[in-house]
Parts: C-alpha cells; structure tokens; sequence
C-alpha cells in the first residue's frame, strides 16, 4: 500500500511540483492545499504541523530573499513534526525547473547554453524563466510566457499554464536534483516518508 502524502504550497504553479514530486517517490498525493501567498502559508503551516502528528505531510515554501534556507525553517517551525517534510525551495521553486536545462530548453525552444548552470545561484528565477520565454524562437511561447511591452504585467497570459505543462508533463526531478541541492534534499525527505519513516530530512 503506498503512502498518502498531503500538502500545502504557495501558488499553483508550486501544486504541481510537488504532486510530480510525490508520484516521482512513489506515493499517492493527497489533496494539496494552496495558500495563495507565502504570508498566508506561514499563518497555517502550525496547524499543518499538527496533523502531521497523524498523516504524511509536505510543505514546501521558496526562499525569495530571506536569508537561508535553515534559518527560516527554523523561523517558520522550530519544531517540526516526525511526519512533515518541510522544505524550502532556493530561491524558489522555479530553480527547480530550470535544473532540469536539456528538457527546458526543448520545452521553451532556446538554447541549452541560456539556462543558467547554478540555478538555485539565480536570486530571482520566475523573472528568469520570463526572460528565457521572451527569447524563444517560439512565438507561442513568447505570447504565453512574456508580458506585452507596457502590460505592467510581470508575467505572460498563459505562464502559469504553461509550467504547469512543463512541470506535469516534462520534466525530470532527478535530472534537476542533480543540479539543485534543495530539490535533492526534498527528495530525499519525501522517500522518507514514503518509505514511513517519519523522520524529515535534517
């Protein structure tokens, strides 16, 4: 019988990840809240860890630019419960797409040699995956991907559709793990779980 893990995320775009991620382990996802917003995920990540007295869970939360990744672990939740993976993605999750650069580069129609080598070095990877759209030889994906010149808008019309493509379909975590530490270690933590060892990664 395989194990149910619940989550909760930031966005949309971070609900597919992890539902990859958990497939990927070989667990069955169950349902994955999403908090719209890192503020609001603080609010709520004490009564997750709560259930996680009882069930499997994963909370998953981007870096941005609060420091490191121990320290706002250790902010956000000093005591973690023995079955709650929480994991915080350098500097957001978007660097984990990006580590995976022979399938993205393919996904978005540019060249290998502009996904950045150290992607979880990039401090703010959505506005770099934007970037990378902007220049594809793909007109659908720049119109997808790429805000209008004086939209305002700091994304395309149909970029979140557009990873959820890639991270549901495309892409490969371990290839990505390879090259981005905190997806290894949130892999690592989730075979833990899935494995009922209850015990996240430290």
């Amino acid at each position: 019988m395989r194990a149910r893990i619940y989550a909760a995320v930031e966005g949309k775009t971070d609900k597919v990840v992890v539902e990859r991620l958990i497939a990927h382990v070989g667990a069955e996802a169950g349902p994955v809240y999403v908090a719209e917003g890192k503020p609001n995920l603080k609010k709520r990540i004490a009564g997750y860890n709560q259930a996680a007295q009882h069930s499997l869970w994963l909370v998953l939360v981007d870096l941005d630019r609060d420091g490191c990744a121990p320290s706002l672990r250790v902010a956000w939740l000093p005591e973690p419960s023995s079955g709650l993976c929480f994991r915080v993605a350098v500097h957001a999750v978007e660097a984990w797409l990006m580590a995976d650069a022979e399938t993205l580069a393919g996904f978005l129609g540019v060249a290998r040699s502009n996904i950045p080598a150290d992607p979880e070095s990039v401090l703010d990877p959505k506005a770099m995956l934007v970037e990378l759209a902007a220049g594809s030889h793909r007109r659908d994906i720049r119109e997808d991907m790429a805000p209008q010149p004086g939209s305002g808008r700091r994304v395309g019309p149909a970029y979140t559709s557009r990873i959820i493509e890639y991270a549901g379909k495309h892409w490969h975590p371990d290839t990505a793990a390879l090259q981005a530490t905190s997806l290894e270690r949130a892999i690592r933590c989730l075979r833990r779980l899935a494995a009922g060892a209850l015990s996240p990664t430290p």
